[in-house]
């Protein structure tokens, strides 16, 4: 009768132990542990650019495009200087700044380089009254490069490290030691060069869209008859030349003296050795 009793209480012990692994109380309910704990940095890293990875499509729907514009132009003038300060009226008037300013000198031409940065919006109208002053491009070269994508990824990214950021500020806050606080700043520190690195190429791309780029050359063809030299001038040249000649030549002459005297002196000192053998 006892051996059935001991039986049936040792029964009851690993029926009790199946349903709950630690009889004591002292394992907890997952669910509950899962609620008070909090996820890892890394973690939450993810899961923020992976929910902006996916509204990235919506964002590009309603997002306002970003077109980097840039032109180049070429064109034959027959007034430098007028050709010049009228694209930097119109530069001034369109709210445009002039970003370098070159200007050369060729074999039978002259020529001007201008770099304008002008506002987006008045890109068209720019081109437009520039178009009007010049009979023919020998170049003109329009590009848009759609960087809206571009964008977008890096304001969502931007966005998810500054969270991240203010979720390592909260916990710096709770810090214990000093070794956590250390901890804490040196991945802030890895986070905020992130952020600047993004931020400095978001505020690239804004500038680039801002203001577009036109790069402009414009030349003048000198007079080739001027550059020829007349047949009485090629005369006048050849007399002044030869007479530059003659005076190089005498002042070469008056540099070698030392060595004229020395061969003087020589042919002096045979003559007289010559002449006493002679007696």
């Amino acid at each position: 009768m006892k051996q059935i009793s001991l039986l049936l209480i040792l029964v009851l012990f690993f029926s009790c132990n199946s349903e709950n692994k630690n009889p004591f109380g002292f394992n907890k309910d997952k669910t509950a542990i899962a609620g008070l704990m909090t996820p890892s940095f890394e973690d939450t890293e993810n899961e923020i650019v992976e929910y902006n990875d996916a509204t990235n499509e919506n964002d590009l729907v309603e997002a306002e495009q970003k077109i980097i514009k840039n032109a180049t132009l070429r064109f034959e003038t027959k007034d430098m200087s007028k050709t010049r300060q009228a694209i930097l009226s119109l530069t001034q008037k369109l709210n445009g700044l002039v970003q370098n300013d070159y200007s050369g000198k060729g074999y039978n031409s002259l020529t001007q380089n201008l770099v304008i940065r002008i506002p987006t919006k008045n890109f068209q109208p720019f081109l437009d009254a520039l178009s009007k002053n010049v009979t023919y491009f020998d170049e003109k070269t329009i590009s848009r490069q759609d960087v809206t994508e571009e964008f977008v990824d890096l304001s969502a990214r931007l966005k998810a490290k500054r969270t991240l950021e203010n979720r390592y500020l909260e916990l710096l806050k709770k810090a214990k030691n000093v070794s956590e606080i250390l901890e804490i700043e040196r991945e802030l520190a890895i986070i905020r060069e992130e952020i600047e690195a993004k931020q400095g190429r978001l505020n690239y791309l804004q500038n680039r869209v801002s203001f577009s780029t036109v790069n402009i050359e414009f030349y003048k063809i000198t007079d080739v008859k001027s550059a020829s030299t007349s047949y009485w001038q090629k005369m006048k040249n050849s007399i002044k030349g030869g007479w530059n000649g003659v005076s190089v030549f005498f002042l070469g002459l008056l540099y070698l003296w030392p060595f004229f005297l020395l061969i003087g002196i020589i042919i002096f000192i045979v003559r007289k050795i010559l002449k006493k053998k002679k007696k």
